[in-house]
């Protein structure tokens, strides 16, 4: 019997990544989550359109996959990636899944925000990113949390997501 991760003929049948990411609020920006664009008075700040679940979401992908993270393919000090819809990242991280064989299981997201209400939002976010992922909504799960006002995201300074995703393996 070999040890688990020396067999090198075949790969495992299922990998999972976790994803992270937070912005903190600023005036004058469009807040997006999840591609969808919500009404409200601040966006996030960031270089790009600061969507926070996308953002957490590629990184769970890239991590499945043993990848560098969203910052190694869209480095914040390079302007071409000003005002980036994050969607581009989930793009980059689903074709470099594709690019190995791999598919997306279901996807599981959790987005910490005091303000605005997400949960009218949710169906959308889910109806794009299954469209996105090459999925169907029933293997996206998103739901929606305060940080019941305990620290900065407590204060409504800003909103974070985290991301787990399983990824299949295919046949190639």
């Amino acid at each position: 019997m070999s040890n688990p991760g020396t067999e090198t003929s075949l790969p495992p049948p299922f990998r999972v990544g976790l994803g992270y990411d937070i912005h903190r609020f600023a005036p004058g920006r469009r807040l997006v989550l999840g591609g969808v664009e919500i009404a409200h008075a601040d966006g996030l700040d960031g270089h790009s359109d600061a969507d926070v679940v996308l953002h957490a979401l590629a990184d769970a992908i890239l991590g499945a996959l043993g990848l560098p993270d969203i910052g190694h393919y869209f480095p914040p000090s390079d302007p071409q990636w000003h005002n980036l819809n994050s969607m581009e990242i989930v793009r980059k991280a689903v074709g470099e899944a594709n690019a190995r064989n791999w598919a997306i299981g279901n996807v599981d997201i959790a987005v910490i925000a005091e303000k605005p209400k997400l949960a009218p939002h949710i169906p959308a976010m889910r109806k794009l990113l299954a469209t996105s992922l090459r999925t169907s909504p029933d293997r996206i799960g998103i739901k929606a949390t305060t940080n019941e006002k305990l620290g900065d995201l407590g204060k409504g300074l800003g909103i974070a997501a985290h991301a787990v995703v399983l990824l299949w393996h295919c046949a190639s």
